[in-house]
């Protein structure tokens, strides 16, 4: 087997339906699981952007549950792929700057932001990954 040969039982689930499928719904599990506990606790949710100085808090908690949920639905879908991507890579922005502004804080609240940013930024790769693999998708059609 050469540097980049794949056993055939991998490549065969990575090319599949249900492969592609399952990896757009892990990538993306941590952000319909959220839209929909923002949803279910809609009022805590609201407090908590308050907290950050988010207002009207009420309206914002219904955009975020709607970036959140349109952003997935549209991945997991496989319909504008590339635009649920964007949609949830620049939620992850805007939550770095609005949620997790480590560069503005002292320790030992500044590490723990800072990885959270760090893991928001992997994630908007993640979702570069998956918006490339679904144009080279659409391509082999």
């Amino acid at each position: 087997m050469g540097r980049n040969d794949m056993p055939r039982v991998i490549a065969a689930f990575l090319d599949s339906g249900i492969g592609w499928f399952l990896a757009r719904l892990v990538l993306t599990f941590v952000f319909w699981s959220a839209g929909l506990g923002h949803l279910a606790e809609f009022e805590g949710s609201a407090a908590e952007l308050a907290s950050l100085g988010l207002r009207p808090a009420g309206l914002l908690n219904i955009v975020l549950i709607a970036t959140l949920l349109i952003g997935s639905l549209l991945i997991l879908l496989d319909r504008w792929l590339w635009l649920g991507c964007g949609i949830l890579s620049g939620f992850l922005v805007v939550a770095i700057v609005l949620a997790h502004p480590f560069w503005t804080m002292q320790e030992p609240a500044r590490t723990p932001h800072f990885r959270v940013a760090m893991e928001h930024i992997s994630l908007i790769g993640g979702f570069m990954v998956c918006a490339v693999a679904g144009r080279l998708r659409g391509l082999k059609r």
